[in-house]
């Protein structure tokens, strides 16, 4: 969609960079569709989710999903590209408002040069400064008008520096991860219900599944020979799935122990598992938002890594310990994220009912924490995007978690 100079409705630029991006962002469209009686205009850059809502994407989404600088290098000269296309559009379109959507190594870039045109920046997903590189909210409260937070607990720190900030809830709350249907899976893959399954999750990107993927073989095969009825289920984005179906079949493993399946059906596998191995990342609230315990992994290019261990301030990467300030999911990172490891994990969540209750109550109490009050998260931010719009600041939702557990997180 280009802009039109005879049409009168509020003209949103709209930019996501990755899938969970795209899933924000047309819950986005659709909220403020709905609230300004779909009187408005979108362009931008978006996936499949957003198009299908209208946006006709200036580039694949695709090009802009990368993470970890050992992964942009090669890309650098096309992103670099892409980043000057975007702004001069943002400033020959004269958006009414920029919405940019997490992928903050894009959308800041273009932020940056288009703060000086007089157009409003809203951006969504505060950048978690409270993890690593805490004057970054300094920073980018210098070309940012506003800020939607995921988390109640970071509101503060960007007010603190001058960038109005609104937590607007969790989108995790909206998904649909808590819905699914195992008893139907489990029906379809004809697996018994006493069976033990275990849900594995190696990510959505290739550098993560490229990874994890040999790990997560091996610690099946260490799962079968101890428990030789044990079943195991992947779900699998569409852009990966053929490669991942292929590395399954080099597991050392009988034939069909392990059923790869897309990933529209994640939140059925999610019920139907007794226990998930997951990536970290927002899957793990999905997976508490479906109560099913989990060990999280993860293995970073080297280079990442080193660069990580250098900046990172806070004790935990799971955002549910990070809530409730203990270890009550396991992280099995780096060197350690080995086969003996993880298995021995996923065992003890099976076998020991203690541990288990312990990491479901704690993800029950992390969860009722990234409620916005009585509007979903996408009523939310459409309310305080059409706040911009009118010139009107934005009355903050309040916030879900008590300032001890605040000043905690905002110190680590």
């Amino acid at each position: 969609m280009t802009g039109d100079a005879g049409d009168n409705r509020p003209l949103i630029f709209i930019i996501a960079g990755e899938p969970s991006g795209d899933a924000l962002g047309a819950r986005l469209m659709a909220a403020l569709s709905q609230r300004l009686d779909g009187k408005i205009r979108f362009e931008g850059i978006g996936g499949v989710q957003m198009a299908a809502l209208g946006l006709v994407s200036r580039f694949p989404m695709e090009e802009l999903s990368v993470m970890g600088a050992a992964e942009i290098l090669p890309r650098l000269f096309g992103l670099l590209r892409r980043i000057g296309e975007t702004a001069e559009a943002i400033v020959a379109n004269r958006p009414d408002v920029v919405v940019t959507i997490d992928s903050p190594g894009f959308c800041f870039r273009v932020a940056k040069r288009v703060h000086d045109h007089g157009i409003p920046i809203v951006h969504y997903v505060a950048p978690q400064v409270w993890a690593w590189k805490a004057h970054r909210a300094r920073e980018i409260a210098g070309f940012l008008d506003h800020l939607l937070a995921l988390l109640p607990f970071e509101p503060p720190i960007f007010t603190a520096e001058g960038l109005p900030c609104t937590f607007v809830g969790h989108p995790v709350l909206e998904s649909g991860a808590g819905s699914g249907d195992g008893a139907a899976l489990r029906a379809r893959l004809s697996i018994d219900p006493d069976t033990t399954l275990v849900c594995l999750l190696p990510g959505s990107r290739r550098s993560e599944t490229k990874r994890l993927l040999p790990i997560f073989g091996q610690t099946a095969a260490i799962m079968t020979r101890r428990n030789n009825d044990i079943r195991f289920v992947l779900p699998a984005v569409a852009s990966l799935k053929d490669s991942i179906a292929a590395a399954v079949r080099s597991w050392p493993l009988p034939e069909n122990r392990v059923q790869v399946c897309d990933a529209d059906v994640r939140f059925d596998a999610f019920a139907a598992a007794n226990v998930a191995l997951a990536a970290s990342g927002t899957v793990s609230l999905e997976l508490a938002m479906a109560r099913t315990p989990m060990v999280i992994s993860y293995r970073l290019n080297p280079i990442t890594a080193w660069f990580a261990r250098r900046v990172i301030r806070v004790p935990h990467v799971n955002l549910i310990n990070l809530i409730v300030g203990e270890k009550v999911v396991p992280e099995i990172l780096q060197v350690d994220c080995r086969p003996d490891r993880l298995a021995s994990e996923l065992f003890r969540l099976l076998e020991d009912p203690a541990a288990r209750d312990r990491q479901l109550t704690a993800a029950d109490k992390a969860i009722a924490t990234l409620h916005p009050g009585d509007h979903t998260p996408s009523a939310q931010a459409a309310a305080v995007i059409e706040s911009v719009l009118k010139g009107v600041a934005p009355t903050p939702a309040p916030h879900g978690i008590s300032k001890h557990s605040q000043k905690k997180c905002v110190d680590q």
